[in-house]
């Protein structure tokens, strides 16, 4: 059977209309792909491709190059339509676009980030799904996304540190990593605490967590081995070595900073704990890319090779 991925294409005064019909085209053998966005755009830069029109954008807004209200109003309904298409199962995945965070606050729509609107459209709490950015060089999952350093400490605990460590072995486990491959968790503090002198956070909610995944699958059989916590510097250090097959991380850019470094263009953003497949590109809408026209495609053809290895 014919795998059938859903692409939202993000913002359409951004990079990505064009990724995204460059990601369909290469995968076309392989897949049937729709394309979900301003109709009328999508049309004319892929007229042999399926498209789902949610929205009349102007040309003003999308020439704009920049966050504007129409443009979040049609990210919003696009990355809506294609939630409806899987979760009506007429689509085995969502691929999405990189979409501004701005422009769809500005339409009264709550927003903080994709990872947790598909959360909350499954009906899931934002901390029941875990965001990963899954490469060539670098497994990374995150404890926490989306909020203020100051806020991270008191939103580490061990629930939700043992929820990544389960996705990202899960994770590694689908992507057939070798049995016995190496998983690390980090710490939240430098020197992963140093035995408590810099905070509690690893004695209070990290190593508990590491301890009770520990007899749970896919660790507790020896498919994936854990180890932590470990200063983050170190794990990431080893991980770009071959040394660990992923890394759980605490905080949004312990995770991302490393990824970019290594995986810039190849990393792709994966939610883990939907009903269903949902990757997407690491980078943002690349106004400055769309204007100038220096697009690159690889991390939307990432997305989408990923995703049909995932489905």
């Amino acid at each position: 059977m014919t795998t059938r991925l859903v692409m939202s294409v993000g913002d359409p005064a951004g990079v990505g209309p064009i990724v995204s019909v460059a990601a369909a085209r290469a995968i076309a053998d392989r897949a049937t792909v729709t394309l979900v966005g301003v109709g009328a755009q999508l049309r004319t830069l892929a007229p042999e491709l399926d498209v789902i029109d949610v929205a009349a954008v102007s040309q003003a807004a999308i020439d704009a190059h920049a966050a504007t209200d129409e443009g979040g109003r049609a990210q919003i309904a696009g990355l809506d339509r294609a939630i409806d298409e899987v979760l009506a199962g007429r689509a085995d995945a969502i691929v999405t676009g990189p979409v501004s965070k701005a422009a769809i606050t500005r339409t009264g729509t709550p927003f903080v980030g994709q990872t947790e609107h598909l959360a909350r459209r499954c009906g899931l709490a934002d901390d029941a799904v875990t965001m990963m950015f899954l490469g060539p060089k670098l497994n990374v999952a995150l404890v926490t996304t989306h909020l203020a350093v100051k806020d991270v400490p008191r939103e580490i605990t061990e629930t939700r540190v043992l929820r990544a460590t389960r996705h990202l072995g899960e994770a590694l486990v689908r992507l057939r990593a070798p049995r016995g491959a190496k998983l690390v968790v980090t710490g939240l503090n430098p020197h992963a605490g140093e035995d408590g002198l810099f905070g509690d956070d690893e004695p209070r909610a990290i190593v508990p967590a590491i301890e009770r995944a520990r007899r749970e699958a896919p660790f507790v059989d020896g498919s994936i081995v854990l180890e932590g916590p470990m200063p983050a510097e170190a794990a990431f250090r080893f991980a770009a070595d071959g040394r660990f097959a992923g890394v759980v991380t605490m905080m949004h850019d312990q995770a991302t900073i490393a990824s970019k470094l290594l995986d810039w263009g190849y990393a792709v953003n994966v939610t883990w704990g939907l009903p269903f497949v949902r990757t997407s590109v690491d980078h943002g809408v690349g106004y400055e890319a769309a204007r100038t026209g220096a697009i690159e495609s690889t991390g939307m053809i990432a997305a989408a090779e990923l995703a049909l290895r995932l489905v």
